[in-house]
């Protein structure tokens, strides 16, 4: 898999409404009149750390190649590494799932529960999924996606797959072990995803928190 053949997948595009005058050249439509809302560029990996409880992944693409913060870091064959925390004009860091602050939002694709994603910093081979209701038919060997709630990197993307699954007899919910696509320490080449709209996306939500609590 490379960016050239993932900048074509349709699930990229979005409609757009046909009677807008106004038209962004800087922003490519496809054949079928849909505007672009992901954009994929490739980039080699420099080094990546497993061995911390907060991990980073070093790539060789930085403002200078169009990356920014918070734009979200997949592996070659499309499964999800990370996102882009610091930017210099050459390089990047990016938080790996394998850093006990990294939460994800993520989804069981059979069953369509979702679920928080994160590390305890113990085991590099596992991850924890939470929130799972026990009422939840999932099995050992579901696989795990990316939701659709982040405007950092679209949604369907393979995250992991249920490798264990735990009830927790305090709560309602479900503990899911759970075994990454990515091999953290072998990773050699990376996509970074660019959201067309996430200045405009993040801009909106917090120009709605400030209206709405102004009328309180």
């Amino acid at each position: 898999m490379n960016d050239s053949l993932m900048n074509l997948l349709p699930g990229n595009f979005i409609p757009i409404d046909t009677q807008s005058v106004l038209k962004r050249d800087s922003i490519p439509f496809d054949t079928t009149g849909q505007r672009r809302q992901w954009l994929w560029r490739d980039a080699q990996v420099l080094y990546s750390t497993v061995s911390s409880q907060n991990n980073y992944i070093q790539i060789n693409r930085g403002s200078n190649q169009g990356i920014r913060d918070n734009m979200g870091v997949f592996s070659s064959s499309g499964a999800l590494v990370g996102k882009v925390v610091n930017v210099g004009p050459n390089f990047s860091q990016v938080m790996s799932l394998l850093h006990v602050q990294n939460k994800v939002g993520v989804l069981i694709r059979r069953t369509g529960s979702a679920g928080t994603l994160q590390w305890d910093g113990e085991d590099p081979g596992f991850l924890t999924l939470n929130n799972v209701p026990r009422s939840d038919s999932v099995v050992v060997g579901d696989t795990l996606v990316t939701g659709n709630l982040s405007l950092s990197y679209p949604g369907g993307h393979l995250v992991g797959v249920v490798a264990g699954i735990v009830k927790d007899a305090s709560t309602n919910f479900l503990v899911l072990r759970i075994k990454p696509v990515v091999n953290f320490a072998n990773l050699q080449q990376v996509m970074v995803v660019e959201n067309v709209y996430f200045e405009e996306q993040t801009r909106l939500n917090k120009e709605t928190v400030r209206k709405v609590d102004e009328r309180k």
